[in-house]
């Protein structure tokens, strides 16, 4: 009596390493260079501008942090609006001095508007000003704003009581005075003042930049100033800032405090921000559709690639590869082509970010989290592109596939 022989284990499949699998998948995209970069570069693009964008915003808003850091927080402008009755209100003529008495207040200042008008000589019309203030002005006014003088000095005691003028940059530029010194003098209200300074841009208190300012006393004496301030500057103690802006209405004008308009200049900077982080996000969400866009390409690629290569995956199947191991190849394959394209965005990324910060003068910023972020959405893309391919690949039977091809 024979028994019959056991029967013989099956052979069990080569597993493949780690390199292995990145070796295979590389030889993969080596083979199609042309379609391996335009497909890279749709995920670039989207990737791209994602970084620009989140790296253009940052460079701002530190841009910002670093001004508002310079100019202060803590500056309140008071102004006059309109009485209970509709007419002009105007604040008292002791504001100045009644603000100064607020425990928090570290420094108080201001301007007032008056009627006369500044030309480059006496044979411009009358009615081309040009929009330009005349204020008279408190020597103090530069150290309370923070404003500095480009060129020449600010009013001072003894300069104030006389035909002296100082000039915002745009007005010195309108007027077309380039710098400050005894030979310089403009046409102003009726007579001739001497330009003794040219301020510096301010940001904070953008309307000195368009205004000329005379002495308070020379603006009595020579313009028939009556002496009410317009616009009261005051900075207050960081931690102070929101009661000292509570009070300063019924400080300044006791008799009407709700005609009294008081503001914040650091909060209309911030607006601003507030409006481009809107736009950026318009934008971001453009580039997110950008790779979209570019994670499509990758999925068209791979499938035309598994058609392609289907000899080659007959021939691997015949020889003992596992579906596991066509499913890994190509999984690997969507993954590199995805992640070649995510590290080259975050690269052009970066570039146009610092690009446009220098061109700007701002300082360049790019999250880490960004560009983490570009290159972990980058392997999501590739993963869901290339799931569909790399199944279809692993279920092609060897001989059918052999056939085909």
């Amino acid at each position: 009596m024979t028994t019959a022989a056991p029967p013989r284990p099956r052979p069990k499949a080569a597993r493949l390493s780690p390199s292995d699998v990145l070796r295979v998948g590389g030889s993969g995209l080596r083979s199609r260079p042309m379609r391996v970069f335009l497909s890279a570069l749709g995920i670039a693009i989207g990737i791209a501008a994602m970084i620009g964008v989140v790296g253009i915003s940052t460079s701002s808003s530190e841009e910002l942090n670093r001004k508002l850091d310079a100019l202060g927080t803590n500056l309140l402008t008071v102004s006059p609006g309109q009485s209970f009755g509709g007419g002009d209100a105007h604040l008292s003529a002791d504001a100045v001095d009644m603000v100064a008495r607020i425990g928090a207040v570290e420094s108080v200042s201001a301007i007032g508007k008056t009627d006369a008008k500044v030309y480059r000589n006496d044979r411009i019309p009358k009615q081309e000003t040009g929009g330009i203030g005349v204020y008279a002005a408190r020597t103090d006014l530069p150290a309370t704003v923070g404003s500095h003088v480009a060129t020449g000095q600010w009013l001072n005691d003894a300069n104030g009581k006389y035909p002296a003028v100082v000039l915002g940059p745009k007005a010195a530029e309108q007027l077309a005075v380039s710098k400050a010194d005894p030979d310089t003098q403009v046409w102003l209200g009726g007579e001739w003042f001497t330009v003794v300074g040219i301020l510096e841009p301010n940001e904070l208190a953008a309307e000195l930049d368009s205004g000329a300012f005379v002495g308070w006393e020379a603006a009595q004496k020579n313009l028939d100033f009556d002496g009410y301030p317009t616009t009261v500057y005051t900075r207050a103690q960081g931690q102070a800032v929101t009661d000292v802006q509570a009070v300063l209405g019924a400080t300044a004008n006791p008799e009407d405090p709700s005609s009294v308009e008081v503001s914040r200049p650091s909060d209309a900077l911030a607006a601003k921000e507030a409006t481009d982080d809107t736009l950026s996000g318009l934008l971001l969400g453009l580039g997110a559709v950008a790779l979209l866009v570019g994670g499509v390409g990758v999925a068209n690629t791979m499938v035309i690639s598994v058609l392609e290569r289907r000899a080659e995956i007959g021939l691997r199947r015949s020889l003992g590869a596992t579906r596991g191991q066509i499913r890994t190849q190509f999984l690997c394959e969507s993954l590199l082509l995805s992640a070649l394209g995510g590290a080259g965005g975050v690269l052009l990324g970066i570039g146009v970010t610092a690009g446009y910060a220098t061109y700007q003068g701002w300082p360049t910023v790019v999250p880490a989290w960004a560009m983490a972020g570009g290159v972990g959405a980058t392997l999501l893309i590739g993963g869901l592109a290339g799931f569909y391919p790399a199944v279809r690949a692993a279920r092609l039977p060897p001989t059918e596939a052999l056939a085909a091809s």
